[in-house]
């Protein structure tokens, strides 16, 4: 690796100025990165917060920014060489250049049919784009830090290298929840995301936190729940979201946007450019025009879950068991099938991707003793809060559009039963 030199700083809202070296600054300048200028965060949520216009660029100088002060946590720092930290900083910047056009949305069409996420397409953009000369030249392998960027590289004894970029509790995670919130004004709690990070250590190669950051932690904790029911799964973000991922799949055949053949290809599609795309093409522009106009799907129905196994969420991810509930209400509402869309937006309310010391929903945490030896526990077991939390969230809703919102949604209520939509306390 050649010893990069600083170079500049970055501007951010929320960190302050973000030092950047040489290296760093030749990646951000790729097309890849800039790109990311034209992916928006969080597509959709802007016709809730208006100020949430933030892109995925920003995200990723952040990640990079708590990945470096990360490795500057001494329990961290003397397990990483020089070399490693380095690599760590650029998977973190990198870690989002496979996103789609409107970001999570464009991942509708790479899973349903390529077979593809957004991963994917990080480690194929890193190995075979531009930035995979720039990484030789500074003396990488351009295959190690794909793999690192989406979590993935085997270092013996090195898992908390991916850990850093994704996990639990990962600098993903932390940046997006402060940056979200920030941008959308809806402050669900406060997230010390310092404190947490300097409240990691390495046991047996992977990352765990003392058990003296649980306050903080349990925060963040109640912070990414609240984020994604008032934000992410907000109900007209998530009709915004339904409508772009409807005009993308109609002109999906006539405007390529599934037949790229190479990096460059894809790196061309972005929100301006497939929005102006979708805007001129027959299949699509009377979503788009009514996008324009705010003329938005309606939701007529909504149950949310709490459960503590997969098992519901897995009936509802099933599309088969979608279309029946959505075939079952259109006969009773007598509307066309097409008129109405079942959404259902699953996630666990912890992330089940994480360390392998711990079982699915767990979160690492550890104490010491007086002669200072570190002892692992489920965090389950030491934090009423998280146990009571721990589980999937499933928001279950039925939207329609304007003309046939009554009809729609009282026969929602006669297949899938619970309190009518229109009694509810909306904002």
């Amino acid at each position: 690796m050649r010893k990069p030199k600083y170079w500049g700083e970055i501007k951010d809202p929320i960190y302050g100025y973000v030092y950047i070296n040489d290296i760093e600054r030749e990646i951000i300048d790729s097309f890849p990165v800039q790109r990311l200028r034209r992916l928006r965060q969080l597509a959709g949520a802007e016709f809730v917060y208006p100020a949430a216009n933030h892109t995925r660029f920003e995200h990723s100088v952040g990640v990079m920014y708590l990945a470096e002060k990360l490795m500057e946590n001494p329990n961290v720092s003397e397990y990483i060489t020089d070399e490693e930290a380095q690599m760590v900083k650029i998977a973190a910047l990198l870690h989002d250049t496979g996103h789609g056009p409107f970001s999570h949305i464009f991942e509708h069409l790479l899973s349903k049919f390529m077979n593809k996420t957004h991963e994917d397409m990080t480690e194929w953009i890193v190995e075979k784009s531009e930035l995979a000369d720039i990484l030789s030249k500074w003396g990488f392998s351009p295959r190690d830090i794909a793999k690192l960027s989406v979590g993935k590289l085997h270092i013996p004894r090195k898992d908390f290298l991916n850990q850093i970029i994704r996990s639990s509790v990962d600098v993903d995670k932390l940046d997006f929840i402060v940056r979200d919130t920030y941008h959308t004004g809806a402050e669900y709690g406060y997230v010390d995301v310092f404190r947490l990070l300097h409240s990691l250590d390495v046991l047996d190669g992977n990352l765990a936190i003392n058990i003296g950051a649980l306050s903080a932690l349990e925060s963040f904790i109640i912070a990414r729940i609240e984020s994604f029911k008032s934000i992410y799964f907000h109900r007209v973000s998530r009709a915004v979201q339904i409508m772009l991922a409807l005009a993308m799949e109609k002109a999906k055949d006539d405007l390529e946007l599934i037949d790229f053949k190479t990096p460059e290809e894809y790196l061309k599609l972005d929100d301006y450019a497939v929005w102006t795309m979708l805007k001129k093409c027959q299949k699509s522009r009377k979503i788009i025009k009514n996008l324009e106009k705010r003329k938005l799907l309606k939701c007529v129905y909504e149950q949310t879950f709490y459960e503590r196994d997969g098992l519901i969420s897995r009936i509802f991810d099933v599309e088969e068991v979608r279309n029946k509930i959505r075939d079952e209400i259109a006969e009773k509402a007598g509307v066309e099938k097409e008129k109405v869309l079942i959404d259902v937006p699953t996630v666990p309310s912890v992330p089940y991707r994480h360390s392998i010391l711990m079982e699915p929903m767990e979160i690492p945490i550890f104490y010491k003793t007086k002669e200072g030896e570190k002892i692992l526990r489920k965090l389950s077991e030491v934090s009423n809060v998280f146990d009571l939390l721990k589980g999937f969230i499933n928001i279950l809703r039925v939207y329609t559009e304007q003309e046939h919102r009554e009809k729609v949604g009282e026969a929602a209520l006669k297949v899938l039963g619970g309190t009518p939509y229109s009694a509810r306390i909306s904002f």
